[in-house]
């Protein structure tokens, strides 16, 4: 086994990190933990001065670097879609924070140069590989509950006046708010379970607390699978005083609940999921007769690079978080802004295009 510059072995993915923040060095921790990759080189508008890795002088250096196989692009909002396409042109398997754009046009755009590429392309829906919510998939797919009825979705964080000075703040650079920035977390579990998409959306967008132009605070929204019957109800919202995650699965012999999501910050609480069988009597259900189990370490960042490196360096399929659920995800997203009467910038300049819905 031969070495390449830096000391690291030849067998190794050479990885270059464009958006050196906290959700960059938490992919770093993750590549390194995996053992099939290195950090070649990291990249971060604002110069980070402890970096224990190179530092490129741009992302297009990173994406130029003919040593550097896959790129991982933890940059503000409006860098995704740019820098996803730049890098599967040059060559480079890539793994993309969500959202992946702002429109579910824009993800069409970035489908037809992913197939030209041949390059693995994979977009960070982290939850998916939470333990719980793998284990509420397992519940929901064993058919021993029956068909699932209807789901319901609370998702909020709390945020103070710092996050006006951020890029959050800024609609140019996050194309939307709250249902963007973790809204649409809540509405690809919805997708993952449901494994249908919604026909019939209905949907309240506002931005009535921090009255910020394009960034909404709160999104209600119903939805139905007009096949299936499976009717949801979503809240998303950054008024919620106490950062709150909640995923209900109504089916007609039992109950999935996911109450709490373990994270760094524990700012969610205990990651709790709840199952219960129907009695034949009512109530079908009691407390007595529920099911608790905990996931006490979160793992689904790790989870989440070795599905990445098994793409890479296996050429096994990506599962959770392929191009098509982003494109999926986004339809819906797209739907709801627009049923909101509050769409993104760019959506509301193509809907005046062609007439508005």
């Amino acid at each position: 086994m031969i070495n390449v510059p830096g000391g690291h072995p030849s067998s190794l993915t050479a990885i270059g990190i464009i958006g050196f923040g906290k959700m960059g060095r938490i992919r770093a921790e993750a590549i390194q933990a995996d053992g099939r990759g290195f950090i070649a080189q990291v990249y971060d508008a604002v110069s980070p001065q402890d970096s224990p890795y190179p530092v490129a002088s741009s992302a297009q250096a990173i994406i130029d670097d003919p040593s550097v196989q896959a790129v991982f692009i933890c940059a503000a909002n409006d860098q995704n879609k740019p820098l996803a396409m730049a890098a599967l042109r040059a060559g480079k398997h890539v793994f993309c924070e969500k959202p992946p754009a702002f429109t579910a046009d824009d993800v069409r755009e970035i489908i037809a140069v992913e197939r030209q590429s041949g390059k693995v392309l994979m977009y960070g829906f982290n939850h998916r590989h939470h333990a719980g919510v793998r284990k509420m998939k397992q519940v929901v797919d064993s058919g021993l509950y029956g068909r699932v009825l209807w789901m319901r979705g609370r998702y909020g964080k709390s945020v103070d006046e710092n996050y006006l000075s951020t890029w959050r703040a800024d609609r140019n650079r996050a194309g939307g708010g709250i249902l963007l920035d973790q809204g649409i977390h809540m509405l690809d579990l919805f997708l993952f379970l449901a494994d249908a998409p919604f026909d019939d959306v209905h949907a309240f967008v506002s931005s009535r607390y921090w009255n910020i132009p394009g960034i909404e605070d709160n999104v209600f929204a119903i939805m139905r699978n007009q096949a299936s019957g499976i009717e949801v109800s979503f809240h998303s919202t950054m008024t919620q005083w106490r950062h709150l995650f909640s995923l209900e699965v109504f089916l007609e012999r039992g109950y999935v609940v996911l109450n709490g999501l373990k994270t760094s910050s524990g700012t969610y609480g205990e990651e709790v999921l709840t199952i219960a069988r129907n009695r034949t009597v009512a109530p079908a259900a009691s407390w007595e007769s529920e099911e608790r189990l905990q996931f006490r370490v979160d793992t689904s960042w790790q989870s989440e690079a070795e599905h990445f490196m098994d793409a890479v360096t296996l050429a096994l399929p990506i599962t959770a978080g392929t191009s098509g659920q982003a494109l999926e995800v986004m339809s819906l997203i797209d739907r709801i802004y627009a049923h909101g009467h509050a769409v993104s910038p760019v959506l509301h300049e193509r809907l005046q295009v062609v007439g508005g819905p």
